[in-house]
């Protein structure tokens, strides 16, 4: 049997670290990309293999497609977990920034995943997972940027979805709640850079003592994972896997309240 070859973006830290290891576990052949590429030895040391990738270069993209597909002639499963939250308030976010945030979250995503479909068709399967976040359906003050790669991330992968199925491609949104990862550091560190002088002082200090307390009971990057692992092995896998502290409850509120209850809450809940 031909072993399966697997691409984890992201793979230098967090989540795309263990989806690395679950699946070198499940016998899979398992390439992690990451811009640290030395940050990969536990993927390598189980025998995976360390690619270095930088969502922001064409190039590299293009090159860390290109060396899978060259050796192996197939790609299986892409797993487009890369990504980074810049927070802070909209007014004050550069747009340069905001636009690195599109070419990580977004734009460099997709034109990995396009580099690769062409030879999931011709293999008449494959699993292509995008790493949203419940971010993707919900909203908070001072994500505004962040949550608008998430939203347009999920309406990409919808489309992607019902273009590709006729090939025996599955395209699976993972939105992760609160995991305890460098995502809620890094995220955090933005915003207080950004926004936390200046017209928004007051509510940027109340929203990072509550994101801290968030971010600080979040579930371990294992349970994606997990998701990640058990959608491979359905016949039929669901288009959408939340998981995670706090994922079901915000979904299920943003489903039933109003947009005015719904920001009363979060308001209340972000000390804004």
């Amino acid at each position: 049997m031909t072993s399966r070859v697997a691409l984890v973006t992201g793979a230098s830290s967090g989540i795309g670290t263990e989806v690395a290891l679950a699946l070198l576990e499940r016998g899979y052949i398992v390439y992690g990309a990451a811009r640290r590429v030395d940050r990969m030895d536990a993927i390598v040391a189980r025998g995976g293999r360390a690619l270095a990738l930088d969502l922001t270069d064409e190039r590299s993209i293009e090159a860390c497609a290109a060396a899978i597909l060259d050796e192996h002639g197939r790609l299986d499963v892409l797993v487009n977990n890369a990504g980074y939250g810049s927070y802070g308030a909209i007014e004050e976010v550069p747009l340069a920034e905001a636009r690195r945030q599109f070419e990580v979250n977004l734009f460099g995503l997709a034109r990995l995943t396009q580099l690769v479909l062409p030879v999931m068709r011709q293999q008449g399967s494959g699993h292509v997972f995008n790493v949203s976040s419940i971010g993707g359906k919900v909203f908070t003050p001072f994500g505004g940027w962040y949550h608008a790669t998430k939203h347009a991330l999920e309406g990409w992968s919808d489309a992607l979805r019902m273009e590709v199925a006729p090939f025996g491609i599955h395209v699976v949104i993972i939105e992760p709640g609160a995991i305890k990862t460098e995502w809620g550091g890094i995220a955090l560190g933005s915003m207080l850079a950004t926004s936390s002088k200046g017209p928004y002082e007051a509510q940027a200090r109340g929203f990072g003592k509550a994101f801290e307390q968030i971010e600080g009971s979040g579930s371990p990057p294992r349970v994606v994972a997990e998701a990640i692992v058990r959608a491979l092995s359905a016949r039929r896998p669901r288009t959408r896997y939340a998981m995670g502290a706090g994922a079901r409850p915000a979904l299920l509120a943003r489903a039933l309240l109003s947009d005015r209850a719904y920001d009363a809450v979060v308001r209340r809940l972000m000390g804004t």
